[in-house]
Parts: structure tokens; sequence; C-alpha cells
């Protein structure tokens, strides 16, 4: 791939980002834990108390921070190249989880974290080249056009369904509801932050963009699926390990991004099949490297991986562990019988 200067500076700004989102998380779930300590109620049940907790507005500050570069980032470059550089934010969540919230990283998960940085560089390498838009109009003609259509459709109803049926039920003990909803809303926000930030930046080069109603209805998306994401990954930051929401939350959401743009953008029109090949091989990478983080956490014995709030029953717990076996070291790790009674009670 041949990195223009534009390319190079949407990489640079990429790069950033991806640091002050990676911190980020880990910054705000130190304040999300000190405000379920000081006030009794959390975030995953609904509590609103670390609004006053001056660690979470810095980790939001900092979040915010990374939020704008990367906005900036897609005025320059194609989705394509700036969303895999999010995969730093993993070794950057990771790292950091593991000296100052004491979620240990094991030898293979810092394996996987350089699995999904090198499936990332093949993602990068093979990337194709942003093609030019002259207004905001032309890029509301590509997402109005019918595929796009039924993506926004799909995405759209996927969130209702989990929102309103899967999370009232299973979205403290299932990881996949929460940063699903983030995910599917967030592959949304990119798309629209790429149509924003490019009318800006045609704004900028002296062809007003500012006076299109296409624009501030762009900005008007952006909004809603900003405050959408930062609700549920707030929730899911405060129910699960957050070594375990990062890259779950990095491989779908890249996923989903790139899909939209390929679809609104058809980014890989001209491409070679060898690219092309290459792109989905970086993509398996990614996802190989994921699982092996995701499989080195020590699920059997971690609460904020089971979600901390509603037990699982036996029968699920057996299910998810794949024998029964192991479902007797909650026993040996010191729980006692009248504890498990009481909890199989309260998981009926």
């Amino acid at each position: 791939m041949d990195l223009s200067k534009d390319n190079l500076k949407g990489f640079i700004l990429a790069l950033l980002s991806s640091v002050f989102i990676g911190s980020s998380y880990i910054v705000k779930k130190k304040g999300l834990k000190r405000a379920a300590a000081n006030s009794g109620t959390r975030a995953g049940v609904g509590g609103y108390s670390y609004l006053l907790e001056p660690l979470w507005w810095a980790g939001m500050i900092s979040l915010i921070i990374g939020e704008v570069a990367n906005f900036v980032a897609y005025a320059f470059a194609p989705a394509v190249l700036v969303t895999p550089l999010g995969a730093l934010s993993i070794i950057v969540s990771a790292v950091l989880a593991h000296f100052i919230l004491n979620e240990r990283l094991h030898k293979l998960g810092i394996l996987g974290c350089v699995m999904c940085i090198s499936g990332s560089i093949i993602i990068v390498i093979h990337a194709p080249q942003e093609r030019e838009i002259s207004s905001v109009q032309e890029i509301w003609d590509m997402a109005t056009q019918k595929a796009f259509l039924v993506y926004v459709a799909s995405v759209i109803v996927l969130v209702f369904i989990l929102a309103f049926h899967f999370a009232p039920s299973c979205g403290h003990t299932n990881v996949l509801v929460f940063t699903g909803i983030c995910s599917l809303m967030g592959s949304l926000t990119v798309m629209s932050v790429k149509a924003l930030g490019t009318s800006l930046k045609l704004t900028f080069e002296g062809k007003n963009q500012l006076i299109y109603p296409e624009t501030w209805f762009f900005v008007l998306v952006v909004a809603t699926c900003v405050v959408t994401q930062m609700n549920y990954l707030n929730k899911a930051l405060d129910t699960f390990n957050a070594a375990i929401v990062s890259p779950i939350y990095y491989v779908m959401f890249t996923t989903l991004t790139i899909l939209a743009s390929v679809i609104m953008f058809k980014d890989w029109d001209g491409q070679t099949g060898g690219s092309i090949i290459s792109d989905i091989c970086g993509f398996i990478v990614v996802l190989s490297g994921t699982v092996l983080l995701h499989s080195t956490k020590d699920f059997e014995r971690s609460s904020s991986f089971r979600g901390s709030y509603a037990p699982l029953s036996p029968t699920l717990s057996i299910r998810l562990r794949g024998d029964e076996e192991s479902f007797k070291h909650d026993e040996e790790d010191g729980e006692s019988s009248e504890d498990m009674c009481i909890r199989i009670k309260e998981s009926y």
C-alpha cells in the first residue's frame, strides 16, 4: 500500500487514538469500581454514582481525546486503514489492566496481543486507496443505496433485540450482549464520522458543506450512536473483566465497521483477488489472537467474567465449562455448601 501524505496523517492519528482509548478503559473501570465501593450502586444494574467520580471523568476525557483523534484520522484515511489500528488499544488496556487492576495477563495472552497487531498490519498493508469525494451529497448517495440501507435496518433491528430482549435476561452473564450493542452502533458511528469528517475537511478547503442538511443529519446520527455506545460500554466494563471486554469489542467493532465500509464506500471495488484474500487472512489472524487472549483468562475462577449480579444456573455453568467436574471448582475454591445452595436457589 502506498502511504500518501494524507494516509500517513491518518495512520499517526489512529495510533494516538488507540493509546488514549485503550488507557481510558482502565481509568474508567477504576473509577467505576471506586464509585461502586463508595455508593454501593453499580453501573451494571442502573446506578449512576460514577458520574460523581473524578477518576471516571478522567477516563472519559482520555476517551474523548482518543475519539477526536480517531475522528480526524477518518477525515484523512479510509476506514479500512484507520479501524484495524484499534488493535493497539487491546495491548494498552490489557497491559494496564495487568498492572493497575490486577487482572492477570498470561504469556499466551501476550502472544494473542501480538497476533492482533500482526493481523492489523496485514490489513493495513493491503488496504485499498480511498476514493476521492467532492461533496457531502456524494456521500449521501452512498448512504442511501439499497445495500447499505438494508445493513442499517439490520443493525437497528439487532440492537433493539439485544437491548430489550437479551440485555435484561442475560446481559450480566454474557459479554457478547453489551459489546454487541456497542459494536453494531459503532459501525454506524464510523460511517457517519467518516461522512462528517470529510464534510468538515472539504469546508476547511473552501468548499462549504455546512449549508447542506445532509451534514447536520450525520451530526445527529453520530451523537445518537455515541451516547448509546457509551451507555452500554459502561455496563460492559462494570460487569466484565476489562481485558476481556476490550479484545471482544475490538474484533466485533472492526469486523462490522469494515463490512459497513465495504458496502457503503465499496472499498474492495478495483481490488485484486490477492489483496482481498490478504485482508481476509489478516482478519483471521486478528480473530485468532483475540481468541487466544480470551482463552488464557481464568474464566472459571473470575467472578467478573460470570457477572456480579446474576448467578449462573448449575446446568448453564456446566455447559459453559464443558464438563461437570469443572463445576465443582467453586466448592474447592472456598465456597461453602450453604453459599452454593443460596446461589442455586437464586438462579431459579
